[in-house]
């Protein structure tokens, strides 16, 4: 909430049901907003908001951000029930790998109808009430993964990369109708997505060698970053893709996530 301002503040998180979607609801809550869950299952949202309980307001839609009118409803649901939209955080994601002559049609459509197209029709839906509510900020879950290339994610690097680069498009086109739009970059963080990984001692070794700080993020590390970008305090803050990476985009080389 803005100095001086007595309206409660509210964000959309999507892909809230678990990792960085669900810590940044928490977080958010935490810092006096209202806030909408979004994802494809209930259950998972549920949890995520009983764990939250009376410490804020919290509403939870099921919907596919891959849908056009999904996004426009789950918009509409939220400024029904807030009265209005001040931050949206584009978080859902999917993780496909694989080497550019054995990916599937399927496989190659997914991550970009989900990684891609949903970041692009919810922000198309969000504008207008964003900028009706007095303007607010956007904020893309893109990854370091957006900003160089990993061996054998060819389609997730591909979908990344388009998220940082509509960042930096869209952040020339709003802040006239007073929206910033930002996007944080994590490296491996401890989430569902990452569960293979962490499986995998070698691999996990390997990577983390090459993350100076020695480790993988957790999510509430990453949450605490997209409040930050949502927050007053970060008002003068537009078109930046900020790294949460301890150091990886400052080292001599990207990860080999899955050869």
């Amino acid at each position: 909430m803005a100095p001086g301002s007595s309206k409660q503040r509210s964000a959309i998180v999507t892909g809230g049901g678990s990792g960085i979607g669900a810590a940044t609801a928490k977080r958010l809550v935490a810092d006096g907003f209202a806030v909408t869950l979004s994802g494809r299952t209930k259950d998972k949202l549920d949890a995520v908001a009983s764990e939250i309980g009376s410490a804020g307001e919290v509403l939870t839609v099921t919907a596919d951000v891959a849908k056009p009118e999904a996004c426009r409803d789950l918009v509409n649901a939220h400024v029904e029930r807030f009265g209005g939209l001040d931050v949206l955080v584009n978080n859902a994601g999917v993780a496909v790998g694989g080497r550019v002559d054995n990916v599937d049609d399927d496989a190659w459509a997914n991550v970009m109808r989900v990684n891609v197209d949903g970041v692009f029709y919810m922000t198309r839906a969000a504008v207008p009430s964003l900028e009706r509510d007095g303007g607010g900020a956007i904020i893309n879950v893109s990854s370091v993964s957006g900003l160089g290339g990993d061996w054998g994610m060819s389609p997730y690097n591909a979908s990344k990369g388009a998220v940082s680069n509509f960042t930096r498009a869209i952040a020339l086109d709003l802040p006239s109708r007073g929206i910033r739009v930002n996007a944080v970059a994590p490296s491996f963080t401890r989430t569902d997505m990452t569960k293979r990984m962490q499986r995998n001692d070698a691999l996990m070794t390997k990577f983390q060698d090459r993350i100076p700080m020695g480790r993988g993020a957790e999510p509430e590390e990453v949450a605490d970053v997209i409040a930050f970008l949502a927050g007053h305090d970060a008002r003068f803050v537009n078109g930046v893709i900020l790294p949460v990476d301890g150091g990886l985009s400052a080292s001599s080389g990207q990860p080999n996530f899955f050869n």
